[in-house]
């Protein structure tokens, strides 16, 4: 279930790295600082045994990524914006070494500022008509500023762990409000610990969200489910940021009554970026489950064949 990165814009930021980092270790630095996990670096792990030109480090982290259940969206889109907004040239292999060109980088920055206002202008008009429409009283953050928002909690150096998964939480309770969704915010019943909940076209879910570095362990997601089957008329949504494991949803849906729906970090990314609407994302999650016993689809390519 993956929606690509543009091959235009993931060309021109594979030019970009090449074009500011000279260390191979910078490159993978530069990886990790954007949220890349162990598992998408681990096919770069070995790269000075190897002895990995820098361009094949950068395809293979790239391929990586796209093989992801959410296909990399959220980490493409955090390098994305690092690179539009680069101004770290650091000198010693820019001018003592000569082994990069400033003017060059500067070059292929701004050409990849092209590709990406080129690409997001159309969804900046749509944006901007429905926004105008639905949020003329809104008083919290727009879908912009909640855009830019999840971006960040992608890179490293802004939050740490614990500080990250309060404030995915505060943006998911915003987008929530901001669509004009019933929420609440993380409560403890019976010693369970529920992150939040909201109603929807009359149903009430659960919610679990997570932002790990690696994929959601089994037993978190096995565990929201058994807190799902316990309520009445349980339903419940659980969001991972990183995406599922194959094995954990087979196991999931296998002999049991579907109640939980998967979210992850590429349906988020859609939202936020206002290709569609989170309401729009949710009916699409439901009817897939209600009607074809699917918990993990993605929502833009089901809603091209409605």
């Amino acid at each position: 279930m993956s929606t690509k990165f543009p091959k235009d814009i993931t060309d021109s930021m594979r030019t970009c790295i090449l074009a500011i980092f000279w260390p191979k270790t910078q490159i993978i630095d530069f990886f990790k600082n954007n949220s890349c996990t162990n598992r998408d670096l681990a096919s770069v792990k070995n790269y000075e045994s190897e002895k990995l030109p820098r361009a094949h480090i950068i395809d293979r982290v790239f391929e990586a990524l796209h093989s992801r259940d959410d296909g990399g969206i959220g980490q493409f889109r955090a390098m994305l914006f690092s690179l539009i907004q680069w101004s770290n040239f650091d000198p010693y292999y820019f001018e003592t070494l000569k082994k990069l060109d400033k003017l060059e980088a500067q070059r292929q920055i701004n050409h990849l500022k092209q590709l990406q206002e080129i690409r997001d202008a159309k969804i900046h008009e749509e944006r901007r008509r429905y926004e105008a429409a639905r949020t003329s009283n809104q008083t919290g953050p727009t879908l912009a500023q909640l855009n830019t928002q999840f971006i960040n909690l992608y890179k490293d150096k802004i939050f740490n762990s614990q500080q990250r998964g309060y404030q995915f939480e505060k943006l998911l309770n915003d987008l929530s409000r901001l669509e004009k969704i019933n929420s609440s915010d993380s409560f403890k019943i019976m010693g369970e610990q529920i992150d939040g909940a909201l109603k929807y076209d009359g149903e009430h879910y659960l919610i679990e969200a997570k932002w790990q570095d690696t994929l959601s362990a089994n037993d978190a997601l096995y565990q929201f489910a058994y807190k799902v089957e316990g309520k009445m008329y349980g339903r419940g949504f659980f969001i991972s940021v990183n995406g599922f494991s194959k094995d954990a949803v087979t196991m999931l849906i296998q002999g049991k009554s579907i109640k939980t729906i998967l979210i992850d970090g590429g349906d988020l990314s859609a939202v936020f970026e206002g290709r569609l609407l989170f309401t729009e994302m949710l009916d699409v999650k439901i009817r897939a489950a209600q009607t074809k016993g699917l918990i993990y689809i993605d929502p833009l390519t089901q809603m091209s064949k409605i």
